[in-house]
């Protein structure tokens, strides 16, 4: 095995990169602006340049490079291709491995992002040691990836693990983002928290620090730390719908860890006060024990996972 790998987090602003040792020592890490002219023509391109200039500067040879690993939006199947489109970056039906070998004689590999981000956690966060796992990332949506004996599961054409979008709630008349109704990203998500909060808040007029201030994710888990009982019920309404769901993750996957990453992730152990209940009233006896954990990797998940498709 080469003495280096690449990871590579491709996302809607930047594209983000590291260099690691063969032990997954993050060595370097740097970002560059994400190329979405042109239907997003130029963001391989612009990321294999910028490789290249970091292995003239380190003088790392392509002998010396194990492979590259990249994350990116979209549904991927196991060889690297793009399934459908991302629409995030205006991509659509190609193969990533195939764009990046014009550029490089050696092992590459690609696949959805926050499947990357949680093999990252797995291989070097807060998932280590854990051979199952599934990572949840609560931020503008509900992102998921689900590692099964150290193994992303992608599924049959690389939708797998898109937790967000189960089914949670009959009674919703919004849409989410994907069209459907009712998905546990319309609830469990930093915008679904703020939903729910703006609902409870029109609801009545009991007194809350809430209505003192513009309603994020974070200020109310801020009142719920001030024991504002109003944000009391919403976080308990946050965790039934994200306790029910991650009941229906474990009861098909029996994950031994749930880790919880992105923004909202920010309040702290608080938020398994609030899911815990509810997941070990509907989760299925073997599956109850699960532990539930904050990720540790935060914006550099993608990276180590990416180049850990290449080294692990």
């Amino acid at each position: 095995m080469g003495k280096y790998a690449f990871g590579v987090d491709v996302g809607g602003t930047t594209v983000k990169l590291g260099l690691f040792d063969a032990e997954g020592q993050l060595l370097e890490k740097w970002e560059i602006p994400t190329n979405k002219e042109n239907a997003g023509a130029g963001i391989l391109p612009d990321t294999a340049r910028s490789i290249l200039a970091k292995m003239q500067e380190r003088q790392i040879s392509e002998a010396d490079l194990a492979g590259i690993g990249i994350g990116a939006p979209g549904a991927y199947d196991s060889e690297g291709n793009l399934v459908g489109s991302s629409v995030n970056l205006g991509w659509s039906d190609f193969s990533i491995p195939e764009k990046m070998r014009a550029y490089f004689n050696v092992p590459i590999k690609a696949v959805n992002d926050a499947n990357a981000a949680a093999f990252g956690e797995m291989w070097m966060g807060a998932g280590k040691g854990y051979k199952n796992m599934v990572l949840v990332t609560l931020g503008t949506g509900v992102g998921g990836g689900i590692i099964v004996n150290e193994q992303i599961v992608t599924g049959a054409n690389g939708a797998g693990g898109e937790i967000g979008h189960i089914h949670i709630e009959d009674n919703e008349t919004e849409c989410c983002n994907c069209k459907n109704k009712g998905c546990l990203e319309q609830y469990a998500s930093a915008t679904g928290l703020v939903r729910l909060a703006k609902r409870r808040l029109a609801k009545d007029d009991t007194p809350s620090i809430l209505r003192n201030d513009k309603v994020s994710a974070k200020s109310v888990f801020d009142a719920v730390k001030e024991k504002d009982a109003v944000a009391v019920e919403i976080a308990e309404e946050f965790g039934d719908y994200l306790g029910k769901g991650l009941a229906a993750v474990a009861g098909v996957v029996n994950p031994e860890a749930f880790v919880i990453g992105g923004g909202v992730s920010k309040a702290g152990e608080i938020l398994f006060t609030y899911i815990r209940p509810c997941f070990e009233k509907y989760a299925y006896a073997p599956c109850r024990n699960a532990k539930f954990v904050l990720a540790t990797l935060g914006n550099d998940a993608g990276i180590y996972g990416a180049a850990g498709l290449i080294l692990h």
